[in-house]
């Protein structure tokens, strides 16, 4: 289990203290950063690794970025190393996969959860049990099971897109379609955003999820000054409450067929498909049209085939539904599957959102800060045993998503050594720290500004802000032209 490591200690609120341990002591480390260039460890199949040790001409230092101060009132410092330094570090044998391994944790999860359906529906009866309450709260209770349990499903197909899962890339992309497409899951459509949004970690303009607003952003939201949020009162926390459930009830359907949490910059972007078109429902910004601009042409027909793996689904869901009735088929599948978003939802949510992490303006991002943007935490047994994973070994996860889960523990100690102070995570209190983790964020990530004591480079790295009166206060700003209304494009 990972120790508990600082991501920084805040000034003003002490309950948000954590401990420093010496797995993250600072290294002694002088090697530029890596180029701003795309890894191969997505899941996209790329060239030879020998791309990554590419380096930057600039090297970080306090005199060319200013102060830079993150929301809990720390000291940042730029990531200093490379991308070979994380690789060169990690046991060759980690990064070896076996198909016999993934196959049986497929088998394991499959066998989970029909073993809590045959038990639950065989047992949990009115007969056996007179009492319509506790049936219920029974059957509450095997909705949340079955989602643990979906949501591993969810993590192993996960991991045949990065091809961690074999060798056999034709495998790796069979099981994946299979898994995914029977939780609803447009899986190659899902494969392809998802390796951009690795290679682009982040990333204020490419990034691919949980990308924060700027400060202009969220002024123009709210109709008001870019000046006037330091003077904002405080959201309450019923809006804060109310936020949290809405994203965490409909932010992965939501995702998949509007973009929402993704980059809106479509002009932008390499492939060029996206004149025109900006996030939103039928503007064919979503995971299932083979012309949306999160797609290249020459992917149109791996889309079709995962609409094809997400119509077979619902076909079978629309056959059980009619032949063994639909009250039976929402607790039998539609709950759990809203415990697997739900849990999809708020690990990616914590992965990528924390009032230590930063987020990066094109000019100041490369691939290596934007893999350091990330953070580990802890769920206990549910999270490394159910989860395979997916929450307490993220970081690692960003610099060589081809490591299977398996040996993602001993990996991660292994680049701790490199990345030093610059490698977080948030394990205190387990799996209830992890649910406080969300309420914390919730409140303290409003949106993202440079530090007031930044300078060059250091301006293009953002921190959070809020209102709401918790860690470092926003940027006090002078008062534009009478009349002058900044928007988000300004």
């Amino acid at each position: 289990m990972a120790s508990a490591v600082s991501t920084g200690l805040p000034r003003q609120n002490p309950a948000l203290r954590r401990t420093i341990t010496s797995t993250t002591a600072d290294t002694d480390v002088s090697s530029p950063s890596t180029a701003i260039g795309s890894p191969i460890d997505s899941p996209r199949p790329s060239a030879s690794s020998t791309s990554l040790s590419s380096m930057s001409s600039f090297e970080p230092s306090s005199a060319s970025h200013g102060k830079l101060i993150d929301t809990y009132g720390n000291d940042f410092e730029i990531p200093d190393y490379t991308i070979k330094d994380i690789r060169d570090a990690i046991p060759k044998h980690c990064f070896e996969r076996s198909a016999a391994t993934g196959l049986y944790y497929v088998f394991r999860d499959i066998v989970q959860l029909a073993t809590v359906f045959y038990l639950f529906h065989t047992y949990l009866t009115p007969e056996n049990l007179p009492s319509t309450p506790a049936r219920v709260a029974l059957w509450g209770l095997y909705t949340f099971i079955q989602g643990l349990s979906g949501t591993g499903i969810w993590v192993l197909a996960h991991e045949c897109g990065h091809q961690s899962f074999s060798t056999s890339k034709v495998l790796n992309d069979t099981v994946g379609w299979i898994l995914h497409s029977s939780l609803l899951v447009p899986y190659f459509s899902w494969k392809i955003s998802h390796g951009k949004h690795h290679k682009a970690t982040g990333h204020m303009e490419r990034d691919m999820v949980f990308v924060p607003r700027t400060r202009e952003e969220k002024a123009s939201r709210l109709g008001k000054l870019v000046h006037e949020l330091a003077e904002l009162g405080e959201e309450t926390p019923i809006v804060t409450l109310l936020t949290l459930v809405g994203q965490q009830l409909v932010g992965w359907p939501n995702y998949l067929m509007t973009n929402v949490t993704g980059h809106d910059h479509h002009e932008r972007q390499s492939e060029g498909r996206g004149k025109g078109k900006k996030n939103g429902w039928f503007t064919g910004v979503n995971h299932f049209n083979p012309s949306s601009p999160l797609f290249e042409a020459k992917d149109a027909k791996l889309i079709v085939l995962s609409d094809l793996g997400v119509a077979i689904t619902i076909s079978a869901l629309v056959f059980l539904g009619n032949k063994f009735g639909w009250g039976n088929m929402f607790v039998w599948y539609f709950l759990p599957y809203l415990w697997v978003n739900h849990w999809l939802v708020a690990i990616t949510f914590l992965q990528h959102t924390d009032p230590s992490l930063p987020h990066y303006k094109p000019e100041s991002w490369n691939y290596v800060r934007g893999a350091a943007a990330t953070i580990d935490r802890e769920f206990g047994f549910i999270g490394r045993q159910l989860m395979h994973g997916i929450i307490e070994t993220h970081v690692l996860h960003h610099y060589v998503s081809t490591i299977p889960f398996y040996n993602a523990d001993e990996a991660s100690e292994a680049i701790k050594k490199v990345m030093g102070r610059h490698y977080r995570s948030d394990t205190t209190g387990g799996s209830v720290g992890f649910i406080k983790a969300m309420w914390r964020s919730a409140r303290m990530c409003q949106w993202v500004e440079p530090s007031e004591g930044a300078k060059g480079e250091g301006k293009g790295v953002l921190f959070f802000r809020n209102t709401n009166g918790l860690g470092t206060k926003p940027s006090k700003m002078n008062a534009p032209q009478k009349g002058m209304m900044i928007g988000a494009d300004e």
